[in-house]
Order: C-alpha cells, then sequence, then structure tokens
C-alpha cells in the first residue's frame, strides 16, 4: 500500500484546493486573450486625467517621455508576475503564502479583499458620474435621483457578470466585442483632439512647458502606479494561460500600448483645452465625444470586474466552503451600496494607502518566487516578512523626505534588491539540505 503523501505542498492542497495548481486541460488564454484582457484593463478616465495632470505639470515632451519609461517598467514588472503565476499555476493569494508564510500571508489577503471592494465602488462611482454626465448632456435633466438610478445600473450589471465564467467573459466578450469598441472610441478621440491640436499649432503643442510641480522621475512614478496597482490580480488570470511567452508578453504589450495611450491622450487634451477644465465636460464636448465615452465607459465595467473576480478569489482561498460565483455575487452587491451611500472621494486617501502596501509585497514575490525559486513552507517567513514591512517604509518616506524620486519605484527597488540578496544567501542552505 502506497505510503501518504506528507510533503508540505501535499499537506497544503489537502487543506485547500487552491493550492492545487490549474490543470493544462483548463488553461485555455492564448496571447490574444492576455493582450485584450490587459489592454481593456489598462484603458480608463482616471489613466486619462493622470496624463492631464502630468502634461501641466511635466509639459509635453517630458510628460510623454515619463509615460513610456513608467508604463514599460511597469506592465514589465506586471508581465513578471503574470508569469509566475502562469509558471505555478496558482492563484495571487497562493503565491503570498510562498513568499510571507501560509499563516501570516492571510494578513495580505484580507487587506486586499478590502480595497478591492473600495475599488470595486470607486469604478462604479467612476460610471455613474459619467453616465449622469451623459444623461444631462441628453436630456438636460440633473438631479439626484439619476445618479441613484445610474450607480444602481452599473452595481446591477456587474452583479450579472459576476454570476457568468471568468474565462467566456474574456474571451468572447472582452476580445470579440469590447476591445474593437474601446480602440475604434480612442482612436476617434485622439483623432478629433490631434486635429484640435493641429488647429492650434502643434509646433506650441510640442514644446509646451510644464508648471514645474513634479520631476521627471516623480511622474515615471506616478504612471507606474497605474500597472502596479495590479500586482494583487494579475497571477488569478494568468494562471490560466498556454504559454508563458504568450501570458508575458500579451499581459506587458496589452497593458503597455493601453497606459501610454490614454495618458498620453490625457496629455493632448489638456495640452488644447482651457487650463482647469473638466475631462468628462470636455470628452462629449468632441464631436462624436458622446458615444466615444459611452464605450468607455462600458470598459470600465472591465475594471470593476476584474475587482470583485480576484477579491472573490481570495475571499474562495480564505473560506472555501463556498465557491469563487458566491463570493462574487456578495462583493457586487457590497460594492453596488458602498457605491449607492459612501462617499467615495474621502475613500480614495485610505485606499491608496492600502495599495501602498501591495507595491513591496510583490517585490518581494518576485525576488522569491521567480525564476523557479523556492516556495515557503513556513507559518511565518520572518526575512521576506521584515523586508515588506521595509518596503512599506520606503513607500511612505521617500515623498516626505524625497519627493522628486515618488514613492513606487524606490519600494520596489528595495524591496527587489533586498529579497535578491535573502535568496541568494540562502542557496548554500538549500543545497547542504
Amino acid at each position: 500500500m502506497a505510503l501518504p503523501d506528507t510533503t508540505p505542498a501535499a499537506i497544503a492542497a489537502a487543506s485547500n484546493p487552491a493550492f492545487v495548481p490549474i490543470p493544462s486541460a483548463d488553461r485555455v488564454f492564448s496571447f490574444r486573450d492576455h493582450m485584450a484582457l490587459w489592454f481593456s484593463l489598462g484603458v480608463g478616465l482616471l489613466v486619462m486625467q493622470i496624463g492631464a495632470f502630468l502634461g501641466t505639470a511635466l509639459g509635453t515632451q517630458t510628460a510623454l517621455f515619463a509615460i513610456l519609461v513608467g508604463s514599460s517598467v511597469g506592465a514589465a514588472l506586471l508581465a513578471w508576475v503574470a508569469y509566475i503565476g502562469f509558471e505555478r499555476g496558482l492563484s495571487s493569494p497562493v503565491l503570498m503564502c510562498q513568499t510571507l508564510g501560509t499563516s501570516f500571508a492571510k494578513l495580505p489577503v484580507i487587506m486586499n479583499v478590502i480595497q478591492l471592494i473600495g475599488w470595486s465602488a470607486f469604478e462604479l462611482v467612476v460610471m455613474r458620474d459619467g453616465t449622469s454626465a451623459l444623461v444631462k448632456n441628453i436630456t438636460g435633466i440633473d438631479a439626484v435621483w439619476v445618479t441613484y438610478l445610474t450607480a444602481l445600473f452599473w452595481g446591477l450589471l456587474l452583479v450579472a457578470l459576476a454570476t457568468g465564467s471568468m474565462i467566456g467573459l474574456v474571451r468572447k466578450f472582452v476580445g470579440r466585442f469590447g476591445l474593437p469598441l474601446v480602440i475604434l472610441s480612442l482612436i476617434w478621440l485622439t483623432w478629433q483632439f490631434f486635429m484640435k491640436a493641429q488647429a492650434q499649432g502643434l509646433d506650441a503643442i510640442w514644446n509646451r512647458a510644464g508648471d514645474g510641480s513634479m520631476s521627471t522621475l516623480a511622474g515615471i512614478d506616478l504612471v507606474m502606479a497605474m500597472p502596479v496597482s495590479w500586482l494583487p490580480l494579475v497571477a488569478d488570470f494568468a494562471r490560466y494561460g498556454k504559454a508563458g511567452t504568450s501570458t508575458f508578453r500579451g499581459t506587458w504589450l496589452g497593458f503597455a500600448i493601453a497606459n501610454i495611450w490614454c495618458h498620453a491622450l490625457g496629455v493632448l487634451i489638456v495640452s488644447t483645452t482651457t487650463p482647469g477644465a473638466d475631462l468628462m465636460a470636455t470628452l462629449l464636448l468632441a464631436q462624436g465625444g458622446l458615444i466615444a465615452l459611452g464605450l468607455i465607459l462600458i470598459d470600465e465595467m472591465d475594471n470593476a470586474y476584474g475587482d470583485v473576480y480576484s477579491g472573490s478569489v481570495a475571499l474562495n482561498f480564505l473560506h472555501g466552503k463556498f465557491s469563487v460565483r458566491f463570493w462574487g455575487i456578495g462583493l457586487a452587491l457590497l460594492a453596488t451600496g458602498c457605491a449607492l451611500i459612501l462617499p467615495m472621494h474621502g475613500l480614495e486617501p485610505f485606499l491608496l494607502l492600502l495599495s501602498s502596501v501591495f507595491v513591496p509585497l510583490f517585490g518581494v514575490v518576485i525576488s522569491q518566487l521567480a525564476m523557479h525559486g523556492r516556495a515557503s513552507d513556513k507559518a511565518v517567513n520572518t526575512v521576506p516578512v521584515v523586508i515588506w514591512l521595509i518596503g512599506i517604509a520606503v513607500f511612505h518616506i521617500c515623498p516626505v523626505f524625497w519627493p522628486q524620486v515618488g514613492s513606487a519605484l524606490p519600494s520596489l527597488t528595495a524591496t527587489l534588491i533586498l529579497g535578491t540578496i535573502y535568496r541568494v544567501a540562502q542557496r548554500p542552505a538549500l543545497q547542504s539540505a
């Protein structure tokens, strides 16, 4: 009679099915699927607003340089974690466990669920406000009940999406329907504002100087904030990839192109409009802006769904008695309730504070698990935990004493370097074991 498998990995898999890698038969995402998903997730009104801010602060040429560098580096980090998720066939919560320890990692997993509920509600608020602006533009109605009705509409749509299959949504809706429409809307808006720039004089806009309120490095750091904010989620999708190369390239190219395009469009918009103009109103005033903004708002639903799906994966990991679908419906309903009653702009600093803990965390994850790194089987993996805490401290200290260097870039650098040093130092002990 064969003896039972008592390895740490087997024990973990027996106690929680989330530790079992996705089987090959379920790995269906191709390069096109990854690229479509991450291009769609990279498009957003918030990204355009950040681009407009960069254009004002840095000037056109420096802003575009920061956008190219920040998007390329940030998307590469996102793709790197995606490759680790594919390689191991595991979700983000399990990658945290393999890095920080099976017991201690539950803390960041819970924190991730909280931030994902907040960001899901925030996305609903973005869609609520955008739709209210569309209703006002079309009908002239500007009433409080419109705000509640639009929030409820998008929230119930999110609940409906949560009842379906994530794989089906990505492959059928995003890839075949949503992506072509959002690309057409971006092309149209880019053309409209480029023609406006040409009429005003391209040389003047190209040589437009910034107000000096931000350094180039801080600008790069701000652009990186968008792709690295998806680090706690990317493995949940990447584990369904067919091949490592297509997973890495699709994630990197998809998000980098969308991030560069939307940021650059924000720079173009702010360069051709009156200072202080509202982005939503400016888009509506563009020829065909009503349709283009509507399509972008529909695309925002992908972001909310991505948050809800990853939150449900994390809750299923913490409490496997209920399915991912069950948790997804619950989170979508909760996010809808938050979007209806909570002052989301007041919650934004809290959400950004929660997000700051995951930037250094995934610097540690990359340093420990990349290139077939050894997963920890400890309850608390002390040194990586300490490195993570150091990274959080760096994230918050740098803006206070060295605002010109930003926060995400130095935090990631610190955790990657310290984590790599620890991993190299562990090799002799592992080889002798």
